[in-house]
């Protein structure tokens, strides 16, 4: 990785138009003494007062799209002003990712591309409006940072929360936002403990929230609120597909992006049997032969454990008769101290007939639709009425081109 290792640290809060520092704070994952500084609940109740003083005297604020783009710009390569880190590069940001995420550099190049391309793809802007936007950020992927791009072109002003695993990516983002001429004061960076999401949400006016089942569960939807929670992302193969072909189109949709994206593919639904056990083993095959650092990269997990309970996670959902056809070591430890969950592959048993999440525990399997931050899929044969139900509890449905 590059030289240009950020030493230790403390990222601050954005609050009231300020980088400020905290009393409050958390230990970041990766080198030791980099921390996070919280924003007590308290602190941002009254934020929430003085923004409601200072919007009305707040200039309008037009060319949203262009200051984006340029921020953007910024984001991937400039050297910004990130509170408690100070002047960071392109390079000093991505070596901070890899240290304290482990998201190696082609990825963090892949997903600011993501970024510019979302934003200059878009429709023309929405009028925008006098809410309060907040956009609670997942650590699985900085690319959910277009939701922020989104409620800054139509909200007043619009705090984000960070998730705790990996807030560099957002900071970041607020620096290249004011650096591009965003007015400071339409702006917060809100990191705090879970129990404080619930606060920022009656705190603000409209909301944008990521994560898995637990929050989405934790959460009360009102209409104000976007929340995007599992994609439960399936692959529909037809009988007639042939297998070599079956392969080349299911890898990258179950590896890509290191399998950090709601859209991967969880799930592949072949039609036969017979067809399932064939495909699965070529699958596995080609997923054992990924290497960590080739097209389809894999990430590195820096928290103490988490890789062994991420991987823990499918084999305490297998049920008698599922096998794991991917042979290498669940997880793996590098000479330079880098831990790795590698790609699995699970072939369910028997043909399912049918098919109901949540509401039937014999007629679902808890590895349909389960989510990992890391390459996974479970294939199965299912019934056409089965196939059909999985495909409607996925967000994401790919089927091949014909």
């Amino acid at each position: 990785m590059t030289p240009e290792s950020p030493a230790a640290e403390t990222v601050s809060a954005f609050r009231r138009g300020e980088w400020r520092t905290s009393l409050d704070r958390a230990p970041l994952p990766g080198p030791a003494g980099r921390e996070l500084a919280l924003v007590p609940e308290i602190v941002a109740d009254a934020d929430r007062r003085w923004w409601d003083r200072a919007l009305p005297a707040l200039p309008l604020l037009t060319g949203r799209r262009e200051l984006l783009l340029t921020a953007l710009e910024l984001f991937d390569g400039g050297t910004l002003t990130v509170g408690g880190v100070g002047e960071q590069s392109g390079g000093a940001f991505r070596a901070a990712l890899w240290e304290s995420a482990g998201l190696p550099g082609p990825l963090v190049d892949r997903w600011c591309a993501m970024l510019r391309d979302g934003v200059l793809k878009k429709d023309d802007a929405p009028e925008p409006d006098d809410a309060l936007a907040l956009v609670a950020l997942p650590g699985n992927t900085f690319t959910c940072l277009d939701a922020v791009c989104d409620q800054a072109e139509r909200s007043a002003g619009v705090w984000l929360r960070p998730s705790r695993r990996e807030p560099l990516s957002a900071a970041r983002l607020v620096a290249a936002l004011l650096a591009a001429g965003w007015p400071r004061a339409r702006l917060g960076f809100y990191p705090g403990e879970q129990r404080f999401l619930h606060g920022l949400l009656r705190l603000t006016d409209r909301h944008v929230v990521f994560g898995g089942a637990g929050l989405a569960a934790s959460v009360r939807t009102s209409s104000a609120l976007t929340l995007h929670g599992p994609g439960r992302g399936c692959a529909l193969v037809p009988p007639d597909l042939p297998t070599d072909d079956a392969v080349a189109w299911l890898l990258p949709l179950i590896a890509a992006d290191s399998g950090r994206f709601c859209s991967n593919v969880r799930t592949v639904v072949c039609e036969k049997p017979d067809a399932a056990a064939a495909l699965a083993r070529r699958l596995a095959t080609a997923l054992d032969a990924l290497p960590l650092d080739g097209p389809l990269p894999l990430t590195a997990f820096r928290e103490p454990g988490a890789a062994q309970r991420a991987t823990s996670g499918v084999r305490d959902r297998l049920r008698p008769g599922d096998r794991i056809l991917t042979r290498r070591p669940p997880v793996l430890h590098t000479p330079a101290d880098d831990v790795y969950a590698l790609p699995h592959l699970v072939l369910l048993d028997g043909h399912v007939t049918s098919y109901a999440r949540d509401t039937d525990t014999t007629a679902s399997h808890p590895l349909i639709g389960h989510e990992t931050p890391f390459p996974f899929a479970a294939v199965l044969s299912a019934a056409p009425r089965a196939a059909d139900a999985i495909a409607a509890d996925s967000l994401f449905v790919y089927r091949p081109a014909k």
